[in-house]
């Protein structure tokens, strides 16, 4: 039998990627549904209930409380010194990782990935170790009157650390994907290191970038445990939003508990929102990106 007699005729009709059948499908849909409203949704929106249970009056009047204002400003100031810090030095490892080839380089990646392998708390209990006024560098610290640990400092440097992956781990992927071809033709054409930063590379993945410091900035300004450990929780002085939290509600101040945490995740989900409209507004040049 001749070989076009054994081949059995092609359909032109398209094949779905799956065969479930549509119960099955509804059925794991509606159980995401379930787990994302239970686990996820029910949480978040009871924070909103219980801060406005009493009303709006009683919101604003906790809102005047001068340790929350300190709290708060003094969350806002964290992470807006941690993302950028992070930003820079994530787009720089990540540029090392993905464009060259050095010993050490398994190494660097371990590290980056170090701080979602261990707990926060631990984070925390590091800077102490150091900087404390037992620790390695304490006395050195103290004798010139610099303070790290129960001061604005610690908070800072345990918030780099722990949300350092963010930006580098959403780079990483996307830089080794799109290879060296460009950043070569580039130098070949007698441009600069620095041109080629900027104008080559840093273009390519400039959604990634923002995609891990819009990450980066949610977790700065939720981080509990290591913060946590570096504060001292002097009220006033090094109590973020997240330990304020805990402080008002340890005190049944349940009204100005909730109300920081609306405020909280009413942050977190504009970042949400942020990352939603970009997406939306520049849908054709993130898919050409992707495509790239």
């Amino acid at each position: 039998m001749a070989m076009s007699d054994r081949l059995l005729p092609l359909s032109h009709a398209p094949k779905r990627a799956t065969s479930e059948t549509l119960l099955t499908r509804i059925l794991l849909i509606g159980i995401a549904g379930l787990f994302l409203g239970t686990i996820l949704f029910l949480p978040l929106l009871t924070v909103f209930v219980e801060a406005t249970r009493k009303g709006w009056t009683p919101i604003l009047e906790s809102f005047q409380d001068p340790d929350t204002r300190s709290a708060i400003r003094l969350t806002l100031l964290v992470a807006a010194i941690a993302v950028p810090v992070n930003a820079v030095i994530g787009l720089a490892a990540s540029w090392a990782i993905a464009k060259f080839e050095f010993r050490g380089k398994n190494l660097l990646l371990t590290l980056i990935d170090l701080p979602f392998s261990i707990s926060p708390v631990i984070s925390g209990v590091v800077y102490v170790l150091l900087f404390g006024a037992h620790g390695w560098l304490g006395p050195w610290l103290s004798s010139h009157g610099i303070e790290i640990i129960f001061a604005v400092p610690g908070i800072v440097l345990a918030t780099i650390l722990v949300t350092f992956p963010f930006v580098a781990r959403e780079l990483i992927p996307l830089m080794q994907s799109q290879g060296t071809s460009e950043e070569e033709a580039a130098l070949t054409l007698g441009a600069s290191g620095w041109y080629t930063f900027f104008r080559v590379m840093l273009p390519n993945v400039k959604w990634a970038l923002l995609y891990g410091v819009l990450l980066c900035n949610a977790r700065a300004m939720g981080e509990f445990g290591a913060v946590s450990v570096v504060s001292g929780h002097i009220r006033g002085l090094t109590n973020t939003m997240p330990l304020q939290i805990e402080i008002l509600y340890n005190e049944y101040n349940f009204v100005g508990a909730f109300a920081v945490a609306a405020l909280l995740a009413a942050l977190a989900l504009l970042t949400l929102v942020a990352k939603s409209a970009l997406e939306w507004m520049f849908a054709g040049e993130l898919a050409a990106c992707r495509r790239h």
